[in-house]
């Protein structure tokens, strides 16, 4: 029995390392499109879940999946296209509220668990030469919304209400209970 973590994300990677638990990347290539007259938490559970299944396993083996988007003013933002799409999702946060949401999928066997993690974050006002500075150093880029929390952006958030491991992409308190439930053997020492 192994651990298989369905994504290539540095930043999946390092946090699922907070477990203390080997695993394996196999990531899932999927349609991760998602339908705009849905609720995007519905929506994001559903590309996890589609990411979990997708990537070869052998029976016994534990699949983690996550997908993440953030939401702001009725708008799903994921990885910008180019700088200019940058610029426009980081003009849309600037000095507002948003969510980050978080899809996370756990797969055994028959069993499995999805839920949609929330965390909202306060940004203040952004100038334009912020900005532009930002999207000039490249970290947004392959990133929701256009920022790392972990990183420059770190300086934009006045404050956020939920998990902080979830804005980087894993919501790793309540992966930790979905694993519990799912495969409690592997946190057995």
């Amino acid at each position: 029995m192994q651990l298989i973590l369905a994504s290539a994300s540095p930043r999946r990677q390092e946090l699922l390392k907070v477990f203390g638990i080997p695993f394996t990347v196999r990531a899932a290539d999927i349609d991760e499109t998602m339908n705009a007259k849905l609720p995007p938490e519905q929506e994001v559970a559903r590309v996890s879940r589609l990411k979990a299944l997708a990537v070869p396993r052998e029976e016994g083996d534990a699949v983690v999946a996550a997908d993440t988007i953030v939401v702001c003013r009725g708008q799903i933002l994921g990885k910008p296209r180019d700088e200019a799409d940058a610029v426009r999702m980081l003009k849309l946060l600037s000095g507002g509220a948003h969510q980050v949401m978080t899809g996370c999928t756990v797969v055994k066997g028959s069993s499995s668990e999805t839920f949609t993690e929330i965390t909202t974050l306060h940004f203040r006002p952004l100038t334009d030469g912020e900005i532009a500075r930002y999207v000039a150093s490249g970290e947004p880029m392959d990133k929701a919304g256009a920022y790392g929390i972990q990183g420059g952006a770190a300086l934009f958030c006045r404050s956020l209400e939920g998990d902080y491991y979830n804005v980087m992409g894993l919501p790793l308190c309540r992966l930790g209970q979905a694993l519990g439930r799912i495969a409690p053997e592997l946190q057995e020492d």
